[in-house]
């Protein structure tokens, strides 16, 4: 693990470089707190500092404040080293954000015992972020294919309905859906199935703009919300994505499987009518389906 220590006194950072290298830690050294600071806004930041109290210029309780108001997902663990001992002192200390304090002069295994806590404390709080990240993924994310799920695909609708009202544009809502997907389910299994839908789901993932969202709605169906797109715009996404679902049969293990897909179109710019846009996009995609599907239709204005 990465330990900065920021000291102006050559000798003492010196000693400390020594101990943590002893230690085993890998050791960023500054010689005041500007340079302090610039390290801890790097990239690699380290993820403790050991931080000198006094000095010129930038002190440690003005770096601690800065690292603490520019603080992301990844915190930085700060001990503070100070010859101030008094209890106000303290206080200060830990009202700059600071996670520990040690009064100089200090016993080297009293350092090495707040370092091994400091890094147990990293060590959860990693584990802690990955959980946290591990549950987003869950309950925003549809299993089978990645994309969203219905839940957040529809938010997102709301989201981007909101935003065109303001800015008085047009939200394009394509709704596509797999061609006798039943029938595969049936005839190969629903394991040859989920391998159409995963296979269908990354053409189309990658066929929509950078700016478009996709989710999965159900089963074999997906929604498109493509923000600042109007109704020809929308009719150019839902062929381009027929086209490319389309362009070549599926590899599965039980075979390789010609696959279609039928979709229905709409557009709008108010959030208050997500469900009625919806709704029309699925009777649009109904109108494919019954037209002799693998086409697309637009709601009915």
């Amino acid at each position: 693990m990465n330990v900065l220590i920021a000291d102006d006194e050559p000798i003492s950072r010196r000693l400390l470089e020594i101990l943590l290298n002893k230690w085993g830690y890998d050791v960023t050294v500054a010689s005041n707190g500007e340079e302090a600071w610039r390290l801890l806004q790097t990239k690699d930041r380290p993820k403790i500092a050991v931080l000198d109290w006094m000095m010129p210029g930038m002190d440690g309780i003005q770096v601690c404040q800065n690292i603490r108001q520019c603080e992301n997902t990844s915190p930085t663990y700060v001990l503070l080293l100070t010859a101030k001992q008094e209890k106000e002192d303290m206080d200060n200390g830990f009202r700059a954000g600071a996670d520990d304090y040690l009064a100089k002069p200090f016993a080297a295994q009293e350092l090495k015992a707040r370092l091994r806590a400091a890094r147990r404390i990293i060590d959860l709080e990693e584990q802690l972020h990955m959980v946290q990240s591990a549950l987003s993924i869950e309950t925003t994310r549809d299993p089978l294919t990645g994309l969203w799920n219905r839940s957040s695909i529809l938010e997102i609708l709301h989201r981007e309905l909101h935003r065109s009202r303001r800015q008085r544009s047009h939200v394009a809502l394509v709704m596509a859906d797999l061609d006798h997907l039943k029938q595969i389910n049936h005839k190969y299994g629903h394991l040859a199935g989920d391998a159409v839908v995963r296979e269908t789901s990354r053409r189309m993932r990658t066929s929509i703009r950078v700016y478009d969202s996709i989710g999965r709605y159900g089963g074999g169906q997906f929604v498109i919300v493509s923000p600042e797109c109007d109704k020809a715009g929308a009719l150019s996404q839902a062929e381009r994505l027929r086209s490319r679902s389309n362009l070549q049969p599926i590899e599965t293990f039980v075979g390789t499987l010609p696959v279609t897909i039928s979709l229905g179109i709409t557009v709008g710019n108010d959030e208050k009518q997500a469900h009625l846009l919806v709704s029309a996009a699925e009777a649009a995609l109904a109108q494919a389906k019954r037209a002799g599907r693998d086409r697309v239709e637009a709601a009915v204005s």
